[in-house]
């Protein structure tokens, strides 16, 4: 049985992510898309360079074919946001990503689209497990997925193969101030991280006149020995790059492209909180552009002091990116993300998209004037700083089970010297402190970890909160 995370099915390959559950994901699909009447309206599908993503496509395709069901089939490996695009822009009821977007290399998955290029939400996610259920229940009854082979299924029409990534670049550049970029010749350091996103950040900059300079743009289902997960950690070369080349910003994205990571002109790593509280200032002060924001509730209240200060709301959701940019329609805001390096602006898609950020960064330097290290020191003189820090622990089935019934059912806390303003169950659980500070200790869900993110105005606060959590649940 497969289980959907806040990041769509994420699976290790050969345990769980294989040839016989993507055959039956697929056919789960078929079966909701009959159910709803939509099957004639066809699917787009893509994949990343993932070990066997572009495989796992054609298995799907086959299935799917074989229910009738038309498959847009984009034939080269691409970004996410690619996808989830091309779904808005063509109305079409669902799209499906192979990616397991920043997980370990060992990992593969899919992520589901529905109408408007959306994440699907948590109903639609539940009910295609229950699709699984049933279609698992058939094939042990001797009744399994039907295939049509992949070479019939192209000459028959039922897959169309195709690359729209034209329309997805002109897009992003009717919503950037090429104009601005031209006239500054700025030198930019990429890394792609082995993924996806060189070709249309290397095209949207070139238009733009920028000087690109790449690392680790070359195919490697490894992603180097590293996660493609653009953090300090992993961003280190990047970070030697632009110091070395005098380059005015280094930007990295994950696997899938649809998280970015930043390395300002300085060499210092950007936290994704801090790449999202730039762009929200820069967007509200700088264009003009008005709207609340979004985070979720593992992102920085900094960005509440920003949106205070406009006069805008700061809204809370749980992690998830489904929630983002459901409550980003709900309230119209202008920006949502979240700090593990999504984040989406209102008027593109709906969902997270590292190569438009990414763009929009490049923007902010040129319309500014300023290097990025000078505008986020403009933000800090202004709004004051604040700390973060995130601490992940492995567990044991049984040590999960403990850890929730301490937290989240018997609701249970260390003794913590900081006075307590509430304590939110929204998503883990997540203590407010008097003092504008918060932690909070949740399971990802995408990896099997308990995170636990502290933010305050002292770090020596921040390490004596989180050293209470670690001993009151035994994590270290």
């Amino acid at each position: 049985m497969i289980r959907f995370g806040t990041g769509g099915w994420r699976a290790v390959i050969g345990d769980e992510f294989t040839k016989a559950n993507i055959q039956l994901l697929a056919k789960a699909l078929a079966m909701k898309m009959q159910d709803e009447n939509v099957a004639d309206q066809g699917i787009c599908i893509g994949y990343d360079r993932r070990f066997l993503s572009k495989e796992a496509v054609m298995w799907a395709c086959e299935v799917l074919a074989a229910e009738g069901i038309p498959c847009r089939f984009v034939n080269r490996s691409s970004p996410t946001p690619l996808i989830m695009y091309y779904v808005m822009a063509n109305d079409l009821p669902y799209g499906m990503m192979v990616t397991a977007s920043h997980n370990p290399a060992i990992y593969n998955g899919f992520k589901l689209f529905t109408k408007g290029g959306r994440d699907a939400d948590e109903e639609q996610t539940k009910e295609i497990e229950e699709y699984f259920a049933a279609a698992e229940e058939a094939k042990e009854k001797g009744n399994p997925p039907s295939v049509m082979p992949y070479d019939q299924a192209k000459s028959e029409g039922l897959v169309v193969e195709f690359n729209p990534l034209n329309d997805y670049i002109d897009n992003i550049l009717t919503r950037i101030d090429v104009k601005a970029i031209r006239d500054k010749g700025l030198r930019i350091a990429l890394d792609p991280m082995y993924g996806v996103s060189q070709t249309s950040l290397k095209t949207i900059l070139s238009i733009a006149r920028c000087e690109v300079e790449t690392i680790h743009e070359r195919h490697d289902t490894l992603f180097g020995g590293k996660l493609p997960a653009p953090n300090a950690v992993t961003l280190r070369s990047l970070q030697n790059y632009v110091v070395d080349r005098y380059c005015d910003i280094g930007i990295a994205t994950d696997g899938d492209a649809d998280r970015i990571g930043v390395i300002d002109d300085t060499g210092a790593f950007l936290h994704p909180n801090d790449i999202l509280v730039l762009l929200y200032y820069y967007l509200r002060k700088y264009k003009g552009w008005t709207g609340s924001c979004v985070r979720n509730v593992a992102t920085t209240h900094m960005l509440d002091r920003v949106a205070e200060s406009f006069g805008e709301n700061c809204y809370e959701v749980p992690v998830g990116f489904k929630y983002i940019s459901a409550k980003m329609q709900e309230t119209n805001a202008l920006i949502g993300g979240e700090s593990s390096g999504g984040l989406t602006v209102r008027g593109h898609i709906n969902g997270k998209d590292g190569i438009y950020a990414a763009a929009l960064l490049v923007e902010m330097i040129a319309v500014t004037g300023k290097r990025l290290s000078e505008i986020y020191r403009d933000i800090r003189q202004e709004y004051g700083t604040i700390y973060m820090e995130e601490h992940d622990y492995s567990f044991t089935p049984e040590k999960k089970a403990a850890i929730y019934q301490i937290l989240m059912e018997d609701k249970l806390l260390p003794k913590l010297d900081v006075p307590i303003e509430k304590v939110s169950y929204l998503d883990g659980c997540k203590v407010y402190f008097r003092c504008g500070g918060w932690v909070i200790a949740r399971f990802s869900g995408t990896e099997p970890l308990l995170r636990i993110f502290c933010e305050m105005k002292n770090p020596e606060d921040i390490k004596e909160i989180v050293g209470k959590f670690e001993k009151f649940l035994e994590l270290s």
